[in-house]
């Protein structure tokens, strides 16, 4: 997972259609005052309490981010509480609905769900390593003993994709797979794998998938398949809701712009000098709206019904 998903293709369309309802653990009642009080002050729940969502990339996400929230409790002095979303689709919905005041997107969630009307402002991009800029790699993998070699060999091939609203589990793939003259819809039989550890899971068996794409850092988890293209991706942001009160908003970008992994230890953070942590998180790095352009680009290119409001 970068601190930086359902089946079958007829998901991709959702979003075209009107947005999966979302489920979450905080913000998620049902009208009446509680929403309308939260709305006008700007927060999902109330001025206590800041909604922290996340795209649903595997089975330890909300363990991995936890001394993430913890440090932005330390900052904003609010209590965070975690949005668990049952997909990426469930994700954006909560954004759009302002259920979320802080949340980790991948960048063409990120587009989508403000090509749908969510306001929300990118802070920075998170990075795992010393020296390394924002940006990750969506890989092509086949299990270990394959005889694919290259994309062109994935036609007529079952081809787990992770989430139709994920960058590098389907976005980035499927514009690599138009540009070697396969037709991600028809030339090929898809799988939405729902999450990119799962992903990497059902092509290292061979079954279910014969090929399939994930973000790197679950692919190299495996031993059991193999990277035959890869391709640079841009990092995915941390956001904050743009309706949020201006002072807590500051609070926000001053202490998650640019921070690296010893500004948290440093703050008393349980759980961030771990190896599970440093394996997942060094610093950040600022992003803006515009560094999301060349996702807008291939939303064209593609014509992803997902790119669409």
């Amino acid at each position: 997972m970068k601190l930086r998903a359902l089946p079958a293709l007829a998901g991709a369309a959702v979003l075209a259609l009107g947005l999966a309802a979302c489920s979450g653990t905080a913000g998620a009642t049902d009208g009446g005052s509680t929403d309308g009080q939260a709305a006008a002050s700007g927060f999902a729940v109330d001025e206590n309490t800041l909604v922290f969502g996340v795209v649903p990339d595997s089975v330890d996400t909300e363990t991995n981010y936890q001394p993430l929230m913890d440090y932005i409790a330390d900052i904003t002095g609010k209590k965070v509480e975690y949005h668990e979303s049952t997909d990426y689709a469930a994700l954006i919905e909560a954004a759009v609905a302002g259920k979320v005041d802080v949340a980790s997107f991948s960048g063409f969630t990120y587009v989508t769900a403000t090509n749908n009307g969510a306001k929300l402002t990118p802070i920075a991009s998170i990075v795992t390593a010393e020296g390394q800029e924002p940006g990750y790699y969506s890989q092509a993998i086949v299990p270990k003993g394959s005889s694919i070699s290259s994309l062109a060999d994935f036609k007529g091939k079952k081809v787990c994709f992770v989430d139709p609203s994920s960058t590098s589990g389907y976005l980035f793939p499927s514009y690599n797979l138009l540009k070697a003259g396969i037709d991600p819809k028809t030339d090929i039989t898809p799988v939405f794998a729902g999450k990119h550890d799962v992903s990497v899971q059902k092509v290292g068996e061979g079954v279910e998938c014969e090929a399939g794409f994930a973000e790197d850092s679950e692919v190299e988890k495996s031993d059991a398949v193999k990277v035959i293209d890869q391709t640079m991706v841009p990092g995915a942001p941390l956001v904050y809701s743009s309706t949020l009160p201006s002072e807590v908003s500051k609070k926000l970008v001053d202490g998650l712009s640019e921070i690296t992994i010893d500004d948290i230890i440093a703050k008393g953070v349980k759980g961030a000098d771990t190896e599970a942590f440093r394996s997942v998180f060094y610093a950040t790095k600022p992003v803006d709206d515009k560094y999301y352009d060349l996702i807008r680009d291939i939303c064209k290119e593609t014509k992803a019904e997902q790119c669409q409001g």
